[in-house]
């Protein structure tokens, strides 16, 4: 499956490319600043999975049936949290 970025995700592209998803940015196809509704749709007839952080085009894919990933402000915060608790976790009881 080949993946759309929107476009506050853009700088993840060369990560996914590395981690070997074909992937292309709203930026790529001419998308920036487009309604959500024209990237949802984009995605739809490219058979694209489309990552954004926000809720509208999240709700929009989902109303339309298109794949999606929808990274909440939430699963960001607590992605962090558990990376700092790995790496640090001793340290925070102190």
């Amino acid at each position: 499956m080949k993946i759309l970025l929107d476009e506050m995700y853009t700088g993840l592209k060369e990560y996914f490319q590395v981690l070997g998803w074909e992937v292309v940015t709203v930026t790529d196809v001419g998308l920036e600043g487009a309604e959500d509704k024209e990237v949802v749709q984009y995605a739809k007839e490219n058979n694209l999975l489309l990552v954004t952080q926000d809720q509208k085009p999240g709700e929009l894919a989902e109303l339309m049936e298109v794949p999606h990933v929808l990274i909440s402000k939430r699963a960001i915060a607590e992605l962090i949290d558990s990376e700092i608790r790995k790496k640090y976790g001793e340290k925070l009881e102190e």
